[in-house]
């Protein structure tokens, strides 16, 4: 299935149906007056947030969604029926914006949690509505309202509790492969990760959810490469781990761009929590492991704090996912900030307890 993470649709919701003019004759029954009916609201276009989906590919070959207009009401007091409602099916972590891209509408983030976008117009009033001490026979009845339509524009934005930075080829989509059941593409020729991927990881009983961002390039907030449009899938995630190639030139000048564009991006990525790790160990010398570590070091010091990779170890972790080495320090260490984000989360959300003499 193709990925996309950004769709423009157009919705109209129904008009509602219109009021009916009728008058109750019958052999026999005198004085049978007014008995037209109302008629039925238009429906509604809601958006709805469904499990087992991952992109918004249904709204490439979709675009325009109108709800059905109300019936009209009919004789005998009978009111028209309402007009169908119709459902938008988005994933997890779709966020609706007005047509300017700005103006935030809505943000699904619960498998089940509804939001109405677009409100059905009411019936109109038949004339045994309108039917007073003075004016006995009525013959009038109102038009229905005209529905809502308006342009949306849905972005998705993945759930993920931890994401995976860095330029291209610093080893992230082998790092997701080998710490959980994930399958990106990976080869032995250098290419970049075009599309967003997620996996579950599992540590010490602990598990959560990891996502890997396509790299980031110099110049990427400026659209060079595949630009930062990825970089709002990672927005949500509580910790960052950040590798940085210790087969590339300089760690450190690797390092200091990938934070630069996290600067230039803004919302909130620069000041959260991060894990350096040095990737690929295994295929440098001891001597050159040794430059590049002390040049990552100098390198983080210039910017914020970040997690503690051990207690005991100042810098970055040092991890090879082919060879396995330093691998579980580094889950234990985001499974930790993981954690420890949910229960300061949760903290916040309890309610206080009321005070009482």
């Amino acid at each position: 299935m193709k990925f996309l993470d950004q769709a423009k649709i157009y919705i109209r919701s129904g008009d509602g149906g219109a009021g009916c003019v009728s008058f109750r004759r019958e052999k026999f029954i005198e004085f049978g007056g007014p008995d037209g009916g109302d008629g039925g609201r238009g429906g509604d276009v809601i958006a709805e947030c469904a499990d087992g989906l991952n992109t918004l590919i249904d709204f490439r070959y979709q675009q325009h969604f109108k709800a059905k207009t109300g019936m009209h009401g009919m004789g005998k007091n009978r009111a028209g029926g309402k007009g169908a409602d119709v459902v938008l099916k988005v994933p997890v972590g779709t966020q609706v914006f007005e047509e300017d891209g700005e103006t935030l509408v809505a943000d699904l983030a619960k498998v089940g949690e509804r939001v109405t976008l677009a409100r059905g117009g009411n019936g109109g009033f038949g004339n045994a509505h309108f039917t007073t001490s003075t004016n006995r026979a009525p013959r009038r009845a109102n038009p229905g309202q005209p529905g809502e339509e308006r342009t949306l524009i849905l972005r998705l934005k993945l759930i993920a509790d931890s994401g995976l930075i860095g330029l291209p080829n610093a080893g992230k989509s082998t790092f997701l492969a080998a710490v959980s059941a994930a399958k990106p593409k990976i080869a032995d020729y250098p290419f970049t990760t075009l599309h967003p991927g997620l996996g579950v990881v599992s540590i010490d009983g602990r598990d959560f959810v990891l996502a890997d961002i396509p790299g980031l390039i110099e110049g990427a907030h400026e659209g060079a490469g595949l630009g930062d449009r990825f970089l709002g899938h990672i927005e949500r995630c509580r910790v960052l781990l950040h590798l940085v190639d210790a087969t590339g030139e300089n760690a450190g000048a690797d390092y200091r761009t990938v934070r630069r564009e996290l600067a230039a991006y803004g919302a909130g990525l620069p000041e959260k929590k991060e894990i350096v790790a040095l990737s690929k160990i295994d295929a440098v010398d001891g001597e050159t492991l040794k430059k590049q570590r002390e040049r990552l070091r100098r390198a983080m010091r210039a910017h914020g704090p970040v997690v503690e990779a051990g207690a005991k170890r100042a810098g970055p972790l040092e991890l090879s996912a082919v060879s396995g080495q330093g691998m579980k320090e580094a889950l234990r260490a985001l499974a930790d900030a993981v954690y420890a984000g949910r229960v300061a989360a949760a903290a916040e959300q309890a309610p206080a307890d009321e005070w009482a003499p």
